[in-house]
């Protein structure tokens, strides 16, 4: 067995029981949380180096061959997503350490938060189809109860709207599933690519491939349906809200790459264009939601809807670059977002609010801050030389190639208006006045204001720091994100590696 295929999932789904053991001593749950996100970091870095070397990793779990049992695959967009949800968790878990009220942590936040990196992780690794909706309805479990923690007005409202869509994107799902089911027989991804070719009623395959696209399209909030989003996640405690932004709906959009590079590819030429039109509008439709928004973290939550779409777009355009681009963007959104999350938990530890009309001055009072916001913000906007730069430039330069002229002016007039969000926040948050009517709140919140204040800064600091490291070296970067897309252009070398001798 390739154990290092296996820990992904074991560490944090052994780490969420001992929560749930040390139930009475917060002091233990914190420190199994930085230790167990470590080791899950650790997990995927050499499950990487693994997978590069080797191609493909897969586990036959029960002793039973493929395609009858259930079948853990990494390939390397697999093991890239693996080790960004290692980096993420400790991030998240160290800050936890400083932001979370212990209300939350006496009622279940350290247990909930491994039982949902446990469902990233297995939705990551998986070779079954039915197994991603376990893995998927595992999230959904773990992150509305994280949503609902505490109890808060906003909150409910925002977990009602969360996890009403997100029921609807299940059932599509599953409907898609069983009429999948029904035409090849087989629950394995592997195989269900190797059979769907050869089913009679290529316009009923058609169908369910459009089932698949909303379903996944719903939890990647991707338009039309994706207004859950920013009515739910600025709605919890700052941690929360960040590691949602940074790993939930990359789920969904790594599902949608999973299923339409390897499972439905007959009718590239439909199913691909509707893509390339929802990564459009949702490429517009965020940010445009984003420049109407004064609240820092709904302005964020926009932002996440507007840069699926540049992901979504990397996926449509189905070309070699395009493909090497919208991995490239998934590895530079998911540290970036996460990084402003953070951000703006700072500042409203500093200040009370996330209103930006209420916010100021904190240019002023600490200037690393705002060096540690501009990172990330100037990152999301593609100003070079950070990650984000290179990321646009990809996907632009593919959409170029492939004559979608349209479709690369959204693209880059999206990311002026990004800026412009972006240019908002630092002249509201970091650089004009106090307002008078606000008293100057420079102190701790609280409920956390004997915490270690190095909890805060940390990861972001580091995350910072993974992002300069990726704009300025970003070859390394690129080179495993062109792996990835090689994988993906070629299925056949992944039904080979799962079915070994039973693929045609």
């Amino acid at each position: 067995m390739n154990l290092e295929l296996v820990l992904p999932i074991l560490i944090p789904l052994t780490a969420g029981a001992l929560s749930l053991a040390l139930w009475r001593s917060i002091r233990l749950q914190r420190a199994l949380a930085v230790v167990s996100t470590g080791l899950l970091l650790a997990a995927g870095i050499w499950l990487m180096r693994s997978t590069i070397e080797q191609g493909f990793l897969v586990v036959e779990m029960g002793s039973w061959p493929a395609p009858f049992s259930i079948v853990l695959v990494s390939d390397v967009l697999g093991a890239i997503m693996i080790v960004l949800t290692g980096i993420i968790g400790l991030a998240i878990a160290i800050y936890s350490l400083a932001s979370t009220p212990r209300g939350h942590e006496k009622f279940g936040y350290y247990p909930l938060m491994h039982l949902l990196l446990a469902g990233v992780a297995g939705a990551f690794l998986t070779g079954d189809i039915f197994n991603l909706f376990v893995w998927f309805e595992v999230m959904l479990l773990a992150s509305f109860a994280l949503l609902t923690l505490g109890g808060e007005r906003a909150q409910m409202e925002g977990a009602i709207k969360y996890v009403t869509l997100n029921l609807f994107s299940s059932a599509i799902f599953l409907s898609a599933v069983g009429l999948l089911y029904g035409m090849v027989g087989t629950l394995n991804m592997a195989d269900i690519a190797q059979k769907v070719n050869s089913v009679d009623d290529p316009g009923m395959v058609t169908v369910v491939s459009l089932l698949f696209m909303i379903s996944f399209g719903i939890k990647a909030a991707a338009f039309p349906l994706f207004f859950w989003l920013p009515a739910s996640y600025h709605t919890p405690q700052v941690a929360v809200s960040a590691l949602f932004a940074g790993l939930l709906t990359k789920v969904g959009v790594y599902a949608l790459y999973r299923v339409f590079t390897l499972i439905f590819t007959q009718d590239v030429a439909y199913t691909h264009t509707i893509l390339l039109w929802a990564a459009a509008f949702t490429m517009l439709t965020g940010v445009l939601g984003a420049a109407a928004q004064f609240e820092f973290r709904r302005i964020l939550s926009f932002h996440i809807v507007s840069q699926i779409g540049y992901m979504l777009l990397g996926l449509a355009l189905f070309t070699p670059l395009a493909l090497i681009g919208g991995v490239f963007y998934i590895m530079h959104h998911i540290i970036v977002k996460t990084n402003l999350f953070l951000v703006s938990g700072i500042t409203f530890r500093l200040l009370g609010s996330y209103e930006l009309k209420d916010l100021g001055g904190v240019y002023r009072q600490r200037p690393y801050l705002a060096l540690l916001f501009l990172v990330p913000a100037l990152s999301l906007a593609g100003i070079p030389p950070l990650s984000g730069f290179f990321a646009k430039f990809i996907v632009v330069r593919a959409s170029l190639e492939a004559s979608e002229y349209l479709i690369s002016a959204i693209a880059l007039l999206v990311g002026l208006l990004t800026l412009y969000s972006m240019i908002k926040i630092w002249a509201e948050v970091f650089w004009k006045k106090l307002p008078d009517h606000v008293p100057d709140v420079s102190r701790l919140n609280g409920e956390v204001k004997d915490r270690n204040n190095w909890a805060f800064y940390l990861p972001v600091v580091g995350l910072a720091a993974c992002t300069l490291m990726i704009g300025l070296y970003g070859q390394p970067i690129y080179v495993l994100a062109e792996t990835a897309a090689d994988q993906l252009r070629n299925p056949q070398l992944y039904i080979e590696a799962v079915l070994g001798g039973q693929s045609k």
